[in-house]
């Protein structure tokens, strides 16, 4: 692929002073042009954006267009990659100039990588599966485009917001994880959530804590839920089944704790303790509550 890039920023006029200067960041970290396009309204609509990037992106003719791993850009990239007569892949991992992408397949026990042939090629990425890119380059002018003509062929009927923390699971640095043998809400809340806190972690938990309705869906991680790359991903009372393991395989560094020494997750974990979590998480709680006194 060339260097020129090229960011693409939706903005409204109620989004405006949150996102001021996004743009121009993006671009200086980058070395690329900004192409901001207004959006009204504020609320994210499907049609409008998949419309206003369609009309952009066969402006711009990229060879590439590399999205974020969010629900957005699960939603809008095969759409765009057939509005635009290119190919799409989700979940990239890897991508090469020769439009190569790599992906984890079989529950993360195998890569595949895929060729796209057709451009322009349509690419989520796994979230915190690349190094941020070096700055030091001066930022370009923003350029802006106006909403597009929608005829809209969907409505949105309602919406439901569901409560999340501070920040996206995805983009977390360190995540504290929960399966069933927490054995219940309590565990999560009085033991697990304290732990979180002290390491400025973000929750999680396996499908099974989740289906036990022990927390939020928002929280599973796994083959059927997020996908997650953190620094440090503390795995607590979880085995380690394949369908949770695809969804860590990229963590830089796994520690269990699990009172099952056969327990699978011991065998990708750097760290483990073979005990029961009640006894291993006040006491890092209370080293953890020393050092930062």
């Amino acid at each position: 692929m060339s260097n020129d890039v090229v960011i693409v920023v939706f903005s409204s006029d109620r989004a405006a002073e949150g996102l001021a200067g996004a743009g121009e960041r993006l671009a200086s970290a980058m070395g690329g042009r900004v192409f901001e396009i207004a959006i009204d309204p504020a609320e994210y609509q499907i049609e409008e954006c998949l419309t206003a990037l369609t009309e952009t992106c066969r402006e711009l003719n990229p060879r590439a267009i590399l999205l974020s791993n969010d629900t957005y850009s699960q939603e809008i990239a095969p759409r765009l990659a057939h509005r635009l007569g290119g190919s799409a892949v989700g979940d990239g991992v890897a991508i090469t100039a020769e439009l190569r992408v790599t992906r984890q397949v079989y529950g993360g026990k195998a890569q595949a990588v895929i060729q796209l042939k057709r451009t322009p090629a349509v690419v989520w990425l796994r979230a915190r599966s690349f190094a941020p890119a070096s700055g030091g380059q001066a930022p370009s002018p923003v350029r802006t485009g106006g909403a597009p003509v929608l005829h809209a062929q969907t409505r949105i009927v309602e919406r439901r917001r569901e409560t999340q923390g501070e920040a996206r699971l995805e983009d977390a640095r360190v995540i504290v994880s929960g399966g069933r043998g927490i054995g219940g809400p309590e565990g999560f809340s009085g033991e697990l959530q304290p732990l979180a806190r002290l390491l400025g972690a973000q929750m999680a938990a396996s499908r099974a804590a989740c289906d036990a309705g022990w927390v939020p869906l928002t929280w599973q991680v796994g083959q059927t839920g997020k996908k997650v790359a953190p620094d440090l991903y503390l795995a607590i009372g979880i085995t380690g089944a394949s369908q949770h393991m695809a969804g860590i395989s990229e963590a830089k560094q796994i520690a269990a704790i699990n009172i099952d020494r056969d327990a699978p997750i011991f065998k990708h974990c750097r760290f483990g303790i073979v005990e029961d979590y009640r006894k291993v998480v006040p006491l890092l709680r209370q080293k953890l509550s020393a050092i930062q006194r």
